[in-house]
């Protein structure tokens, strides 16, 4: 039975959910193309409008998005200078035009029927990243889509079409990237962290050379840029899927210096959770390339990362140096286990107050670091 919401409308299933469900990925979220309907139309059937650059619609009931089909024509700078034609006279190879990758634009019918008019599924199955047309380079975010979306995709074999890159490399040396916003920016990579080959979105960006107009401190030098990607799967083990963008982020800019990182971050308006790890990953690194430990050092880093405060940080970064430096992430392990056993209540008891309360309890700690450290 049909959706008489629906019903008499012409309707087309696309973008995503049409390319995962030829890869065989779940469909979590499906949109909508209507061809040759009105504002007014969508809203007499019950539709709720919500679009703000153009006419985007909820259906009453499954609250999918419904789209009337439109075009876009460049009139000026960034991903946001468009101006964007919706009337009933545009078609659906029109509308899938403006589309950014082939993959991209294919439709289907409610009843399932293909329409495919720029070889979408062709490069599907020859694991092909290509532009619809030559307008893809009027739209500087479409170099970091494309980078995320190999970063999706290249375990199974996907790789970007060579005139593909070539406009890629059009649009970087344009300067065109560097009027997208940072908050454009910053969300594309934050997906491109939760993809499966988050590495794969990074150097595709520094060969096509947008990553030395976007992060300038990561592209300066290509032997520190291979070293920081290589970090960015050696992550604590039973992380959960959500925590993984930042690790891979503190992975990727823990060699930087504190100023350099925070320019970054200030740069990206980086949530704060981000600076943090960040910041906890890079005195960790510290402690992987000491040759040696000693109570003093582990003592330091524990008060860095306010490990007494903040207890639930040792055990991530702990991981972290389990990956990089096993013994001494054994090392830690025991040290912080015996420090923590440190309470203030017998230095209470025993007089102790303000200051010297605090040095009594560093001294304490300290002893016990190097009774399980070894070098008491």
């Amino acid at each position: 039975m049909g959706d008489p919401v629906i019903e008499g409308l012409d309707v087309y299933r696309v973008g995503g959910a049409v390319r995962d469900a030829y890869l065989g990925w779940p469909v979590n979220d499906t949109d909508w193309v209507v061809v040759g309907a009105t504002p007014e139309t969508m809203e007499r059937r019950g539709f709720k409008p919500v679009g703000r650059d153009f006419p985007v619609f909820l259906h009453p009931e499954t609250h999918e998005e419904y789209a009337l089909a439109r075009t876009e024509r460049k009139s000026g700078h960034g991903y946001t200078g468009f101006t964007v034609h919706a009337s009933p006279d545009v078609t659906l190879e029109e509308d899938l035009a403006r589309r950014d990758l082939t993959i991209n634009a294919m439709a289907e019918t409610p009843a399932g029927r293909l329409v495919d008019p720029y070889g979408g599924l062709a490069d599907l199955r020859a694991r092909t990243l290509r532009h619809v047309s030559p307008a893809f380079v009027e739209d500087p975010l479409r170099v970091l889509r494309t980078a995320r979306f190999l970063a999706r995709y290249a375990h199974l074999g996907f790789t970007i079409a060579d005139e593909t890159r070539a406009l890629m490399r059009q649009l970087a040396s344009s300067g065109e990237i560097g009027h997208l916003v940072a908050e454009r920016v910053w969300a594309e990579t934050e997906k491109a962290l939760s993809e499966p080959t988050s590495a794969a979105y990074f150097r595709a960006l520094h060969d096509c050379g947008a990553l030395a107009a976007l992060l300038p401190e990561l592209a300066g030098n290509e032997r520190q840029l291979d070293t920081a990607l290589d970090r960015l799967d050696r992550l604590p083990a039973m992380l959960e899927a959500n925590e993984r963008r930042r690790w891979r982020w503190a992975r990727l800019v823990e060699h930087l210096d504190d100023e350099t990182r925070e320019a970054i971050a200030e740069r990206l308006r980086q949530p704060r959770a981000y600076r943090d790890l960040a910041r906890q990953a890079a005195l960790t690194r510290w402690l992987w390339q000491a040759s040696a430990l000693d109570a003093n050092g582990v003592q330091r880093w524990l008060d860095a990362i306010d490990a007494w405060r903040r207890p639930e940080r040792v055990a991530p970064l702990v991981g972290l140096l389990q990956r990089e430096a096993p013994p001494h992430a054994a090392a830690v392990a025991r040290g912080w286990a015996a420090a923590r056993q440190v309470t203030p209540q017998p230095l209470l008891e025993a007089g102790y107050r303000g200051a010297a309360l605090g040095e009594a309890l560093a001294r304490e700690r300290r002893v016990r670091l190097a009774e399980a450290l070894g070098t008491a």
